[in-house]
């Protein structure tokens, strides 16, 4: 059987099992006698080993396997849970990770793991843990097939009996001569859900219906009628040779232990978690009333699907390509004032903006995807560096467009690192500070307007200003007079210039500083900005404000000279017509007054060498535009008006054009530059 179709899944599927695992670990190092904890890393893995044996990843089946043994300990209490023995488990993750990315990028999957895998050999036999494997095997003559049962099958199959349900085992063998052996699967299953429902099957149901088996299957059916019943029932299904019905005790299977399962078990993992949630919910029902629950369940499960990011991307760039035809189109309406034209423009304007909508939230993914790596990175470094750290995650369910996901993690663990290495002290320094031993560290993501902010607070030393600006001086990056007039959040956003450092020792997790320039340059080329608010002996908050989405954008379409060029609304605060007598001066820059603050005027023409064409009349048009706390005015001669234009890429040619972000073509044709107001506010 060809398992290559599959290997996108298993991928995918083997990163949100090894999540769990991640995530579940460090809430097993905070409640460490809480066996549901174990519990459920156990399933996880358990799911992970079946997966990977049926793929043909044996040595990530193996390395789960071992893994497996201990947390099976645990959950026996044959195991006391320690950091150390952790240490060792999240080793093993993080091979277990290593190998699946491995799998992902072609390769075969294979590590050098057995220094870790003598570690987990050594836990296992240093606390004697015992593991059985709960077996059943049906009472035939010729059985070669075993049913085995793992935690969800024995939770199932117990609640089962407290309604009043019997336990059957069917072993069907098909004749040698059937030609469509799926279909007499299927009628089997039909016959039995009739009368009882079907927990769990032998090749599982997948590959029954693949006809992935020889002759024979095993079913474990939950039913009220007879033994005597269920076999003149099955009995009656065509081409069948034997049929053979055994009831059991589930109490049977009590004091044993899952530990291994067969390579196909796996397929029928989500058919366990259907059993299990549709049995919670049908307790005092109806048997009739719990087959129509779970088909009602089992559709549920199946809406969604998964769609790779490359086919998103081109129907993005289709889509594009309408926005720009959409506005040649209302150009033209506006043009020939034709009222059916008009109205039919206008109609296609909404429903493409409906569209747009839906296209934009297919491409949302939530923080969490990144957020999800951070809670174990920083376990590492608050062992590795002596301290006592709390990662408190706010919002993690906050959408941002795929495209920004993918670029903000690393910019995120910079300032990750640099909180925990150098803003959270050290426990004896926080008791002497009158501070609880453990610092905590917030990180925070919310909705605001059009743009997504994430807060990375923690409530450390805070930044040393006096520190900060000898640093500053002594590296050149700011003069001795200069120093004197700047405001604390002047001195903090230094911090961000290249190559600066406060750290006295540059260490392997940093000081912070250290590669800050790096993130703030990231942060700005997604459209982004980053400040930065501190009070030493408190604590510092970093503050990242990033767009929704990068593609399509909401601008203020504006004329310099003979020039049209595109702001993007999300950093304007509003325009503004001043006259020439209200412009004043100040440190050698032209200033206005703007609601009572002195806010530098920015002439593009002069910025970009616009050609004169056009005297400059008495009245100015400025657009006034922010970035974080600080602001600027923009001159242009007109505006033009709002628009939504598609954001287009230079070109590797022109990536270093000062101020400008991309590119537009507008519906008469024309290209129109975006300015990168970041860039240009100091």
């Amino acid at each position: 059987m060809d398992m290559s179709q599959y290997l996108e899944v298993f991928v995918d599927e083997s990163k949100e099992h090894l999540q769990t695992i991640n995530e579940q670990l460090l809430e097993l190092e905070k409640s460490p006698d809480d066996i549901s904890i174990v519990n459920e890393i156990f399933r996880s893995a358990h799911t992970l080993k079946g997966m990977s044996a049926t793929m043909g990843f044996e040595d990530l089946a193996n390395l789960t396997h071992k893994m497996e043994n201990v947390l099976d300990g645990i959950r026996n209490h044959k195991i006391t849970v320690t950091p150390e023995i952790l240490d060792v488990v999240f080793r093993a993750v993080d091979d277990l990770e290593a190998m699946v990315n491995s799998i992902a990028e072609g390769g075969d999957g294979k590590r050098d793991v057995e220094e870790v895998v003598e570690q987990l050999k050594r836990i296992e036999q240093g606390e004697s843990p015992v593991a059985t494997k709960t077996e059943r095997t049906t009472h035939s003559s010729n059985a070669t097939l075993t049913q085995t049962y793992g935690e969800f099958e024995y939770n199932v199959l117990q609640q089962s009996k407290e309604q009043g349900f019997f336990t059957y085992e069917i072993r069907v063998k098909l004749r040698a001569d059937c030609l469509l052996k799926a279909a007499r699967v299927f009628m089997v299953f039909e016959t039995l859900n009739q009368v009882g429902e079907v927990i769990k099957s032998n090749p599982p149901a997948e590959l029954l219906e693949e006809e992935q088996f020889d002759q024979e299957f095993i079913v474990t059916v939950v039913s009220k009628e007879s033994e005597d019943e269920l076999y003149r029932r099955v009995m009656k299904v065509s081409e069948l040779e034997e049929v053979t019905v055994t009831r059991f005790d589930i109490d049977e299977l009590k004091g044993t232990n899952e530990h291994d399962i067969s390579e196909s078990e796996v397929h029928q993992q989500k058919m366990e978690v259907a059993a299990t949630l549709q049995k919670e919910e049908k307790k005092g029902k109806k048997h009739e009333q719990e087959t129509s629950t779970t088909h009602k369940q089992t559709t549920a499960v199946n809406k969604t699907i998964r769609v790779n990011i490359e086919r998103l991307d081109i129907l993005m760039n289709l889509f594009e390509e309408l926005v720009i035809d959409r506005g040649r189109l209302e150009q033209i309406s506006r043009e020939l004032n034709n009222p059916e034209l008009h109205e039919t423009v206008e109609r296609m304007s909404r429903i493409s903006s409906d569209l747009q909508n839906i296209i934009l939230n297919m491409r949302m993914v939530p923080v969490e995807t990144v957020f999800n790596r951070f809670p174990r990175m920083v376990r590492q470094l608050a062992r590795d560096l002596g301290k006592q750290i709390h990662l408190e995650i706010i919002g993690a369910e906050t959408e941002l467009d795929r495209t920004v996901i993918d670029e903000i993690g690393d910019p995120l663990v910079h300032l990750l690192r640099n909180a925990i290495d150098h803003g959270i002290e050290t426990p004896d320094v926080r008791r002497a500070k009158g501070k609880p031993e453990e610092g905590t560290v917030k990180l925070k993501a919310y909705h605001s307007g059009n743009h997504v902010f994430i807060e990375i607070e923690d409530d450390g030393a805070g930044i040393n200003r006096e520190k900060v600006l000898q640093k500053a001086i002594n590296k050149g990056i700011i003069s001795k007079q200069n120093a004197a007039n700047l405001t604390d959040k002047q001195v903090y956003e230094l911090i961000f210039a290249s190559g600066f450092s406060t750290a006295d020792k540059i260490s392997d997790i940093s000081g912070r500083g250290v590669g800050l320039d790096v993130v703030k340059s990231t942060i700005e080329s997604l459209g982004g900005s980053v400040t930065i608010d501190s009070q030493e002996g408190v604590g510092s908050i970093f503050s990242i404000q990033l767009p929704l989405t990068l593609s399509i954008i909401s601008v203020m379409l504006v004329e310099i000279q003979d020039e049209k060029y595109a702001i993007p609304l999300s950093s304007i605060i509003e325009t503004a017509m001043i006259k020439k007598e209200d412009i004043l001066h100040a440190h050698n820059q032209k200033v206005i007054d703007f609601r009572g603050k002195v806010v530098p005027l920015l002439f593009l023409r002069d910025i970009f060498e616009v050609p004169v064409s056009k005297e400059e009349s008495d009245t100015l048009s400025v657009v006034i535009v922010r970035k974080g706390e600080k602001m600027a005015g923009l001159v242009v001669d007109s505006f033009i008006g709002q628009q939504e234009v598609v954001l287009k890429s230079l070109g590797n040619y022109l990536t270093s054009v000062f101020a400008i972000s991309g590119a537009t073509i507008l519906g008469d044709g024309q290209v129109a530059l975006i300015i990168d107001c970041n860039a240009l506010i100091k």
